[in-house]
């Protein structure tokens, strides 16, 4: 209605050609298991010269959210195992995908980032770690939601808020002219 060009496409399938000046992401590359698929297919929508501009959850990310969730599964006889749906590079690494591609890297920084979050942890559990929930049966969720909860406590509740440990990699990079 606004004469805008939206499309909704698997970012690991990307089909365009030399079709974009720039190429901005935030917060759902860690979603995508395939990354190289991604950086190849920015890489050939870019055109020469393009930015491929950034943010994600770096190495680290909510490592004592991972940590609690598959404690309290191995707890309850549940293999954690294929449960994480997150892939957190490290800067070496995801440096490693865009040079493959051939993007010329113009920053490429790692950092923590404690985030408030003004809710439960079971709200963000129950919203963002839903594959590590799939094996427990609905019946226990909640009470397996408040042995994580539990676990969480000492480390990320302060003055009455959960502040979750995320860590992120935030980038700049260039496709060659």
């Amino acid at each position: 209605a606004r004469g805008l060009d939206a499309r909704e496409i698997d970012a690991q399938a990307l089909h365009f050609s030399a079709a974009f000046d720039a190429v901005f992401t935030n917060a759902a590359l860690h979603w995508m298991p395939r990354q190289d698929l991604v950086v190849a297919g920015v890489r050939r929508a870019l055109k020469p010269g393009g930015r491929f501009v950034g943010e994600l959850g770096g190495a680290g990310n909510c490592a004592s959210l991972v940590a609690a969730l598959e404690a309290e599964l191995v707890a309850r006889g549940h293999a954690p195992a294929g449960r994480n749906p997150w892939t957190f590079p490290d800067e070496r690494t995801f440096a490693a995908l865009l040079a493959a591609e051939g993007f010329i890297v113009e920053q490429l920084r790692l950092f923590a980032r404690p985030t408030p979050f003004e809710r439960d942890v079971t709200d963000w559990l129950t919203l963002m770690a839903q594959s590590f929930l799939a094996p427990v049966p609905l019946t226990a969720r909640d009470d397996f939601l408040a042995a994580v909860a539990a676990r969480l406590r000492p480390l990320l509740y302060r003055d009455g808020v959960w502040v979750l440990d995320y860590v992120r990699l935030r980038f700049a990079a260039r496709r060659p002219a």
